[in-house]
This record gives C-alpha cells, sequence and structure tokens, in this order.
C-alpha cells in the first residue's frame, strides 16, 4: 500500500494522509499537527519495524475504513472490536490491534521528549495495553530504541522537510 502524506497550508489544524492499495482502492484521513511526526506516520514506523499483521495500516491495507480502524482502537472502553475486512474476527485481530496502538502512544511520548527512555517507553506501552484488556507487546527480541526511535527520527526529519502544500510518498509492505 502506498501511503502519501500531504502538508497543508501553513494555518491548517490537520494535514492529509492517503492510502492507494494494492488493487487501487483508496481512502484518506485527516493527521492533527502535533509538532512531532503526525500519529498515523508513527504508525507507519511501528508497523514496519514490528511483525504484526492486524495494525492500523495493515487493516486500511486489507480495505478497512481508516475512520472506522482508529475509532475502534483508540476507544479505551472498547475493549473489542469487529473488523469488517478480515472476514474472522479473532483476538489476535483485536489484540495486534491494540499491542499496535499502544506502543504507537509510547513512542509518540518518547518523540515529545526528545529522548528515548527504554524503561519508560516499554512501562507506557505495557500500561495502555493493560488499560484495554490486552497482554502487552513483548519486546524480548527487539531493541525498542534502535527499532522503533531512531527510525521514528529519521523520519520526523523527513517530514520535517517536505514544503507546504507538498507530500511525502512511503510504501508500506
Amino acid at each position: 500500500m502506498k501511503l502519501i502524506a500531504k502538508k497543508n497550508a501553513p494555518t491548517d489544524k490537520y494535514d492529509q494522509l492517503s492510502f492507494v492499495r494494492a488493487d487501487g482502492s483508496s481512502s484518506q484521513c485527516s493527521m492533527p499537527r502535533q509538532g512531532i511526526l503526525p500519529h498515523d506516520l508513527i504508525h507507519y514506523v511501528v508497523e514496519s519495524a514490528l511483525p504484526f499483521e492486524f495494525g492500523f495500516l495493515s487493516l486500511v491495507a486489507r480495505g478497512a475504513d481508516p475512520t472506522f480502524v482508529m475509532e475502534s482502537v483508540h476507544d479505551k472502553s472498547n475493549a473489542e472490536f469487529t473488523s469488517d475486512v478480515t472476514g474472522d474476527v479473532t483476538a489476535d485481530v483485536t489484540a495486534e490491534a491494540v499491542q499496535v496502538e499502544a506502543i504507537v502512544e509510547a513512542l509518540q511520548t518518547q518523540l515529545w521528549a526528545g529522548e528515548f527512555d527504554t524503561e519508560m517507553f516499554i512501562y507506557a506501552s505495557d500500561m495502555a495495553c493493560s488499560a484495554r484488556n490486552t497482554a502487552p507487546y513483548s519486546f524480548a527480541e527487539v531493541e525498542p530504541k534502535t527499532a522503533l526511535f531512531q527510525p521514528a527520527l529519521a523520519l520526523a526529519k523527513e517530514w520535517a522537510a517536505v514544503d507546504f502544500s507538498s507530500t511525502l510518498a512511503l510504501n508500506f509492505k
């Protein structure tokens, strides 16, 4: 799937992210400006680096509406959601989507801090999963600073260099 992130006018509060799937279908969503790498582009970093099949971008690549996935996973009271895309809603779909969101939130916090604290990152990810009654992701075989934080910083630098009314294209799996 191709992601096309468009940086809108300087006075806009949102930028735009378009998804062009392998079958040619497309959808889009707004990305709130946050002063750091946009949340949905942090998903790109996390889902490109870790072996998830049912994160936000993977579900959108399968045909899910981005707004549906965002609302389902961001709602901490929604312990389980159904995917009209995968056809077989399982605990794996829900658990992975929640784990990805928790990791993205924890990485976003580290980007706001401007430096990486492995212990706090894992703690934040674990707590976000716990708040959604989901087992946390095990980072036993991953060094999060190298696998996630450094690529997020590199993408943030690339995004910052994009001129207003211009785009950044990324290929996702």
